[in-house]
């Protein structure tokens, strides 16, 4: 009897560099980005782990739509970035992206609800329907307590679920994380990393851009970003000399 071999479904991929490069003119140039390979699938849960100036925040431009690379391609959701004017660039970035930042981005005279909202204001979401979407997402991120609470009262570790809440609430295909736990103390950083556990286990796709070893080793793969170079985590010395950077001389988110 012959036992058939088991079926292994590859999930829908949701963004792709193909040899995407960004270079900054000069004089000199600087190769900020080097051509870049990178598959996202749905679902996985990536991060991306690199010292100051090793190129995290260019690659995360790029992987934003925020910047368009100088050689190379993006692909989101199969579709060609290159091929979208700015205005169809924003628009895709609206409605598919998720961004969540170190310094949080919220409005300090608008209450989380009014934050929350604001992010469906690009996507066009009907006005009577922002509200109720936005207490939805908020009390998914544990803050149904704080919904009309301003960011001044809040905790650094509440000011950042309701960005995260922002980032969710229009359903993106992928969340963006750039340092996320970069502003928190370390009771605050666990609860940020367990939401992000627990979205993830709901099936969002995520990638976490970090200098921290600990929060990049909650992902399920992590990978290395050094002078414009992204490559595979080789294990914990490797994450351990990135994460300290170059040698001192002696004389770098759920399905729609």
């Amino acid at each position: 009897m012959t036992v058939a071999e088991p079926v292994v479904l590859e999930l829908p991929v949701v963004l792709e560099l193909r040899a995407a490069a960004l270079r900054y003119p000069g004089p000199p140039p600087v190769d900020a980005l080097r051509p870049t390979e990178l598959t996202v699938r749905r679902g996985e849960y990536l991060t991306i782990m690199g010292s100051s100036g090793s190129g995290k925040s260019t690659l995360l431009n790029v992987l934003g739509l925020l910047d368009r690379p100088t050689s190379g391609s993006v692909f989101f959701d199969g579709i060609d970035v290159a091929s979208l004017g700015d205005a169809d660039r924003t628009a895709l970035r609206g409605a598919r992206l998720g961004f969540v930042f170190q310094s949080f981005h919220l409005l300090p005279y608008r209450d989380a609800t009014e934050n929350v909202m604001l992010a469906q204001v690009y996507n066009r979401t009907p006005r009577g329907d922002r509200a109720s979407s936005a207490r939805e997402v908020l009390c998914q991120v544990g803050l149904s307590h704080r919904l009309r609470a301003l960011p001044p009262t809040l905790s650094g570790g509440e000011r950042q679920r309701v960005a995260i809440a922002r980032a969710l609430v229009n359903r993106p295909s992928l969340i963006l994380c750039d340092e996320p736990t970069g502003n928190l103390d370390s009771e605050a950083t666990a609860t940020i990393l367990r939401l992000l556990a627990e979205l993830h286990q709901q099936g969002l796709t995520l990638v976490v851009i970090t200098h921290d070893p600990a929060v990049a080793d909650q992902g399920q793969r992590m990978l290395l970003m050094r002078d414009g170079v992204l490559r595979p985590a080789a294990g914990p010395a490797a994450v351990a000399a990135t994460a300290a950077g170059p040698p001192i001389a002696t004389v770098p988110l759920w399905s729609r």
